[in-house]
């Protein structure tokens, strides 16, 4: 009796074992099953029907997209938007950029007239999101700022300038501040950092900001190496914007409904090359964003004054019923291992190597210009550096006299222990 008893009991747990995995393994299936759904109805509203697809040699597609079809216009504040299909005003360069930057991507083909080209987003990119809901998006600020840390205050001419701390970025800038700057644009080389972990990422970019540090509105134009939107360690052309400092709103490129793109032959999110090297040739671009008073729009242009397209003015309130506020020029780099965090991230800013390593070594951006309402390209009247953590990235601005016009380099390695731990 009591080895029929036992093989009773072995073969209940036995039943018992089998019927909790199948449960678990029928959850996991269906748990699969729902993140697949949710993924292909995400890839169906970001990408849309092309009317020609390019195959890049670096491994992206680009799909070329009806312009009247493009994601700008599932946002409900542009539903009866007309498109502006160029700038009404031209902005005159006082300058000529030393290289031309181009897209690998140009090399395998071009889009037809009426079609834009965008990069094309695939089931492995939305499963490297946060939430499918994020993907494409920086986090928040997190602002730690109260009004008795004199951390992240710059003066400007005597002004003080409170930018805020943020737990979860680490900037190096040049900054201006003032109420009417409806321009500025600069001259920036391009590298490839090193990005530590897939969910960091580094920037060389212009921002104009203006309202509440708490809820800010931005536009900004640069570079980025940003593995988890886009999957590699390359150098690629971006845009953003947020109204409530990236709370909740805007994106990077196209991957939310906002920015309107008019060029058919320069892609948001694709690889910028060549690349600078240390000692060797820099090669770089002019980046500019300016805005349209008649129309609110804020205006993107890349290299020889090329439009890429714009921010509409219907997404914003501060920065379309004024001007921006506040100009930046630097780097950033995301990650929350900043700060106080340690150890800190190696992620590198700019070149990944220190300011003070200069022309050859360090990124810079060259003719700083802002354009005021004069319209007018300019060098800012008063400008200050700020670097949130001076021994991990670092910011100049430097000139070899007092008769030529300063160059702002920036960057850093990050991790460098002693300095940076």
């Amino acid at each position: 009796m009591g080895k029929k008893r036992a093989l009773m009991l072995s073969l209940a747990l036995g039943l018992f074992v089998f019927c909790v995995s199948a449960a678990e393994h029928h959850h996991v299936n269906a748990r699969t099953k729902r993140i697949s759904l949710e993924v292909h109805k995400k890839l169906k509203l970001l990408n849309k029907r092309g009317v020609k697809t390019i195959k890049s040699e670096d491994g992206d597609i680009i799909d070329c997209v009806d312009i009247y079809k493009q994601p700008a216009f599932d946002h409900p504040a542009l539903r009866n938007h007309k498109i502006q299909m160029r700038p009404s005003s031209h902005v005159q360069n006082d300058h000529t950029s030393s290289q031309l930057v181009s897209q690998i991507w140009q090399r395998s083909g071009s889009c037809p007239d009426g079609t834009i080209p965008i990069r094309r987003i695939r089931k492995q990119d939305l499963l490297r999101a946060t939430s499918l809901e994020n993907f494409g998006q920086k986090m928040p600020v997190h602002s730690s700022y109260s009004p008795t840390d004199d951390k992240g205050t710059v003066y400007i001419n005597s002004t003080r300038v409170e930018l805020g701390p943020q737990v979860n970025r680490s900037a190096a800038i040049l900054l201006t501040t003032g109420y009417n700057y409806i321009g500025a644009q600069g001259d920036i080389n391009i590298w490839t950092p090193r990005v530590e972990s897939p969910d960091e990422f580094t920037t060389a970019q212009i921002w104009l900001k203006n309202g509440p540090g708490e809820a800010f509105e931005s536009v900004e134009s640069g570079w980025v190496v940003n593995p988890k939107v886009y999957g590699n360690g390359a150098a690629r052309l971006f845009v953003y914007w947020t109204k409530d400092s990236y709370k909740s709103s805007g994106c990077f490129d196209l991957t939310c409904p906002g920015f309107v793109q008019t060029n058919k032959d320069i892609a948001l999110g694709m690889v910028l090359g060549p690349v600078s090297s240390k000692m060797g040739p820099q090669y770089q671009t002019t980046f500019s964003i300016t805005k349209e008073p008649s129309t609110g729009n804020w205006w993107v242009r890349i290299g020889q004054n090329v439009p890429v397209g714009y921010f509409p003015g219907e997404l914003f309130y501060y920065l379309t019923r004024g001007a921006a506020t506040l100009v930046e020029w630097g780097g950033e780099v995301f990650s929350s291992k900043v700060k106080q965090n340690h150890p800190h991230t190696a992620t590198g800013m700019g070149s990944g190597d220190f300011a003070s390593g200069k022309l050859g070594n360090a990124c810079y951006v060259q003719q700083v210009r802002i354009i005021d309402y004069s319209k007018q390209l300019k060098y800012p009247e008063w400008v200050g550096t700020y670097s949130d953590e001076e021994y991990c990235y670092s910011a100049l601005n430097y000139a070899l006299s007092l008769a030529q016009e300063p160059v702002f380099y920036f960057g850093g390695p990050g991790r460098n222990p002693p300095y940076c731990p």
